[in-house]
């Protein structure tokens, strides 16, 4: 199987590309449609704000090929800023429109939930809770905790594309989304352990069933 990571240059290539290659495929990292074209499912990683990203994708014009992808039905994975770009908005620095792949909205964290403070970002391991299943994950794991690091989050989530949330002093964050053939994590699967490595490789057979 052939995964292709998107490189527009802010996300987190080398791990990512390792777990995939530990799970038995083969990895092109590109930003050629060309060559992505050529693959069986797509990856967009990210790390830092979410308005660079936004613009270097549109620069690339990997925002139009994501949206073609998305139309053929293209399995297609995001994590961390990789999955908050699939929603419609994000509030980071700037109000910036996304994707529109997924409804909500992406916003920092406050640091204050009902009089308690907590801690900005949401970084550590926390308990991932399972809303429903998609087609490509039947099956449950042994571990239930994932690695998050991140300062905003996505909200207004439609309950139908909720998967997983991890509770966060009270604050329900979306771990998992789904909507079709496009998947989001918040989470970093590649560093999340036994469950991680679970999650990446029930989705991986997803888009072999397909």
């Amino acid at each position: 199987m052939k995964i292709g990571v998107i490189d527009y240059g802010m996300g987190n290539l080398f791990s990512v590309e390792q777990a995939l290659k530990r799970l038995g495929c083969e990895v092109v990292v590109t930003a050629h449609e060309q060559v992505l074209d050529a693959t069986d499912a797509l990856l967009l990683p990210g790390v830092g704000a979410f308005p660079d990203a936004r613009k270097r994708l549109a620069e690339k014009k990997l925002d139009c090929y994501l949206q073609k992808a998305q139309s053929e039905n293209r399995p297609l994975l995001g994590i961390c800023l990789g999955m908050q770009l699939l929603f419609e908005q994000s509030d980071e620095v700037t109000p910036t429109k996304g994707l529109g792949f997924f409804k909500g909205r992406i916003k920092r964290f406050s640091g204050m939930n009902e009089g308690q403070s907590y801690r900005v970002p949401h970084m550590g391991w926390n308990e991932l809770i399972m809303m429903h299943r998609p087609t490509w994950l039947k099956n449950g794991a042994s571990a239930k905790h994932v690695y998050f690091v991140h300062s905003f989050y996505a909200t207004d989530v439609e309950d139908s594309e909720l998967v997983a949330y991890a509770d966060y002093y009270g604050i329900k964050v979306p771990g998992i989304v789904s909507n079709g053939s496009v998947t989001g994590m918040q989470f970093h699967p590649e560093k999340s352990g036994e469950l991680g490595v679970y999650l990446l490789e029930q989705w991986l057979k997803g888009v072999k069933a397909c």
